[in-house]
């Protein structure tokens, strides 16, 4: 049977799907203070949390998300999203920090069902593939930024512990929507696990434009995850002082720049992502001075916010446009490799803030984002020589 093309219900269905699931794992990013509050710790022991949300993410993204290739996709999800309610109540009645650590991790483990429904997007869409996949992709990234605000405004009200119980039960809406909606479709993988996991290696191999948006993926996301959750510190500390609802606030503003994700989306159809992702690895550094040189204007962080996420966002969306158009039969694969490697760089920068942090403050923060931002300008400016070449001899 050819498979029908995904209606704008459907597409609508897997972005919000999709974006619940992801935001589980930035969910403690403004509520580190309070829950290092709760058990008495310091905020370095509590940063581990982020860490291990975003480890078990690429776990998952690993070891679970390569069976999209083997068994019918929508099942899975179903599979991963129930999972995902069972950690999610078990970090709701958490009192010990040790569990704490291991709930975290099996959130991020099992959140990964958000990057099944990801390349099911692409493999279901007929025409107009990059549009269509930013769409889904801009559910993710306004999950990843809303969670911050949602967190912050739950935790003030009724307490951190409350986030993941009502988040529980938005992913039980989810999965609802996902069984009554979406198609089953027939698998293209015929090998063993071990087989397929092989074959997913392979696939770095096989493409040259995989190896090189994987690596720039991961660090962009390093940037991103880095500067998110040391925010935290920072606007929580002199000269700010702000409380989880008023950091969580900053999420609002940069759900306006996740919103432009569909725009790049169709410039990756059009030829011309080497040349968006060039100016917006630009607009990121940018950002990242403005924080660097004016750290006690609280309208550099505005700016900050606004320079990083259209940055980081139009720069993934380009990349994941890119690498679904390579093979389509092995899709699921192929976003394994990219977003293992992907979060793998946000949990790496992730660790490297906290440290940092803990280390030297907000100075030492910013040196190590600038780093970042020059090696992603470095891999931006190869793709874009790479691209005006065969252009210009084909």
């Amino acid at each position: 049977m050819d498979q029908k093309e995904l209606s704008s219900s459907q597409i609508a269905i897997m972005a919000v799907a999709a974006g619940i699931c992801v935001a589980n794992i930035y969910y403690n990013q403004p509520i580190l203070k309070e829950i290092a509050s709760s058990f008495n710790v310091t905020e370095a022991k509590v940063g581990v949390i982020a860490v291990l949300a975003q480890a078990g993410y690429g776990l998952g993204l690993f070891f679970l998300t390569p069976m999209g290739d083997k068994i019918n996709r929508k099942k899975l999800i179903l599979i991963l999203q129930g999972f995902l309610v069972v950690a999610l109540l078990g970090m709701s009645l958490i009192s010990n920090l040790y569990a704490l650590y291991a709930s975290s991790l099996l959130i991020g483990l099992f959140a990964v069902s958000a990057q099944v429904i990801l390349p099911m997007a692409a493999s279901l869409s007929v025409t107009n593939k990059g549009k269509k996949v930013a769409m889904v992709f801009t559910g993710i990234l306004v999950g990843i930024l809303v969670a911050r605000v949602f967190s912050g405004f739950i935790s003030g009200i009724l307490g951190w512990h409350y986030v993941y119980a009502i988040s529980a039960v938005f992913v039980v809406i989810a999965a609802g929507l996902i069984y009554f909606s979406l198609p089953d479709v027939k698998p293209a993988f015929t090998g063993t696990y071990v087989q397929l996991l092989q074959s997913t290696l392979v696939q770095l191999k096989r493409f040259a434009v995989l190896r090189r948006t994987t690596l720039l993926g991961a660090v962009i996301f390093g940037i991103f995850s880095s500067f998110w959750t040391t925010l935290t510190f920072q606007l929580s500390g002199e000269p700010f002082n702000y409380g989880p609802e008023k950091i969580g606030l900053f999420g609002i503003l940069a759900v306006g720049g996740a919103l432009l994700a569909p725009v790049f989306g169709k410039l990756a159809d059009n030829g011309n992502a080497a040349r968006a992702q060039l100016v917006m690895v630009i607009l990121i550094l940018t950002g990242i001075l403005f924080i660097k040189f004016l750290p006690g204007w609280i309208g550099s962080y505005l700016i900050a916010v606004l320079f990083i996420d259209i940055g980081v966002q139009a720069v993934q969306v380009t990349n994941i446009a890119t690498i679904y158009g390579l093979d389509q039969s092995a899709n699921s694969r192929i976003n394994t490799v990219y977003m293992t490697t992907y979060f793998l760089g946000g949990a790496i920068g992730t660790f490297a803030g906290v440290q940092c942090w803990r280390i030297g403050g907000w100075e030492l923060v910013t040196w190590q984002m600038i780093a970042w931002a020059v090696i992603a300008l470095i891999l931006v400016w190869m793709g874009f020589r790479r691209s005006r070449s065969v252009t210009i001899d084909p």
